[in-house]
């Protein structure tokens, strides 16, 4: 009786997938976004506050906004604290701007109930109505671009240098397992064998045993496998609205930073994770519609609440879309997983950087496959094309579907084309140029 009750409350068979699929494909998700529970806590460390405690609340947040993708949405889509906003929480909100680690969630809670009631409105779907077919475009391209810098980065392929980017050292063990393991990787994946991106995971992680760098093995396995969850009371609504409003003039600001940088990542990833499980949905029934927004942003205000930064969708369910996820079920398999990592937390962490590092990079790569769909006039091709350039070489996908719009606004005046000026475009372009005047003004 269980079997058929997912079936039908998920749409598995609807949807073209099966259950054994989902759950490969949530998988799949949790070993390429685990890092998360290693990382957000390390950074908001930085702010003072207890590590241990925020492996904790990364936790609880991963869990309480997948789980309310999952149900509520039914999208495979999962959600965690997001890299972007415990960066600017850490180094901007606290550490330049000297606020107390309490404000600082409560400039991510105001940002949130923005969040929310515009997700619960009709603007956030006009919004995504309103985005130019080229743009659109350039959203899905500029994203692969993004995800597969990042898998070569933390893979050690490419490493900063005075030029930008170069290619890892080859006498690099670290760089050899991850090179191996992007051709693992496409193997699998052109194979088409089940499982094929987990499986390379799991090969990676276990083949660090037993390769040496100068700091030891690639893969650490931690001093005790499990460690007993306690969540930090202490940090349940952990906010301070004293100082808040005695400081509006220096937070206002922020708080729209985190608004308007949440805002559109997370509707940029959404967008592409949808369009590319292939539920686009009609204009009629969106597959996007209130209850995926109202998720996404509910999660921003529990978040903060819990006690971690901005709780977000995570371009890593791409990786769940490319195993076969079309539904809830594989998030709440995420869900599950990271509420299971409140007990082996330690463990997880184990799972080294390049180990994920060659599943984003092949994620990246099918998601540029739509390069062949840009037209082949310079006023459509070059919107979506700057847009690749700049999220590949920055790394900084807001600047760059900024910039594409920007232009895309610039060649409509140019060639008189006041037609597809719409009020959307033009309210975007207002928001673009106000976030990019915030960005340089916090140095973010």
């Amino acid at each position: 009786m269980l079997l058929p009750r997912l079936d039908r409350w998920f749409h598995i068979t609807a949807r073209g997938s099966t259950i054994p699929r989902e759950i490969i494909a949530g998988l799949t998700v949790f070993g390429a976004m685990a890092y998360i529970v290693a990382v957000n806590p390390a950074i908001l460390s930085a702010a003072g506050l207890d590590r241990h405690d925020m492996v904790m609340t990364t936790i609880a947040g991963a869990v309480a906004g997948t789980l309310l993708m999952a149900l509520w949405a039914r999208l495979p889509i999962a959600l965690a604290p997001a890299m972007s906003s415990n960066v600017l929480f850490a180094q901007v909100v606290v550490q330049q701007a000297h606020v107390s680690p309490r404000t600082a969630f409560t400039v991510v809670l105001f940002s949130g109930l923005c969040f929310t009631a515009l997700s619960l409105s009709q603007i956030r779907q006009r919004i995504i109505r309103g985005f130019p077919p080229s743009i659109v475009l350039g959203i899905q391209i500029a994203l692969g671009a993004f995800i597969a810098r990042i898998g070569l980065t933390t893979g050690g392929i490419a490493v900063p240098s005075s030029e930008g980017l170069t290619f890892g050292s080859l006498h690099n063990p670290s760089v050899l397992l991850s090179m191996a393991g992007v051709a693992l990787s496409a193997i699998l994946v052109v194979l088409r064998i089940p499982a094929g991106l987990l499986i390379a995971i799991l090969t990676i992680t276990m083949a660090g045993l037993f390769i040496q760098t100068p700091s030891g093995p690639i893969t650490h396995l931690p001093a005790q496998l499990l460690d007993w969850p306690h969540y930090p009371t202490n940090l349940f609504l952990p906010f301070d609205f004293h100082e808040y409003f005695s400081h509006l003039g220096l937070l206002v600001p922020i708080t729209l930073y985190f608004l308007l940088s949440d805002f559109f990542d997370a509707t940029a990833t959404m967008m592409s994770v949808a369009h590319r499980a292939g539920l686009d949905g009609t204009v009629e029934k969106p597959a996007l519609d209130h209850r995926a927004f109202g998720s996404d942003g509910a999660a921003s205000i529990i978040g903060a609440s819990l006690g971690t930064c901005t709780v977000s969708a995570y371009v890593e369910s791409l990786a769940g879309v490319e195993a076969g996820g079309r539904t809830g079920l594989s998030a709440l398999v995420v869900a599950v997983l990271f509420a299971l990592s409140s007990v082996f937390w330690p463990l997880i962490t184990a799972i080294p950087a390049i180990a994920t590092a060659p599943v984003l990079i092949l994620v990246g790569l099918n998601m540029l496959g739509s390069l062949s769909r840009v037209a082949e006039t310079p006023s459509e091709a070059i919107p979506p094309l700057t847009m690749l350039l700049i999220a590949g070489v920055t790394g900084n996908f807001m600047l760059s579907l900024s910039c594409g719009l920007l232009i895309y606004t610039a060649l409509a005046i140019a060639t008189r084309r006041f037609q597809r000026l719409t009020p959307i475009v033009l309210g975007l372009d207002a928001a673009f140029v106000f976030y990019m005047i915030l960005q340089a003004h916090m140095g973010a």
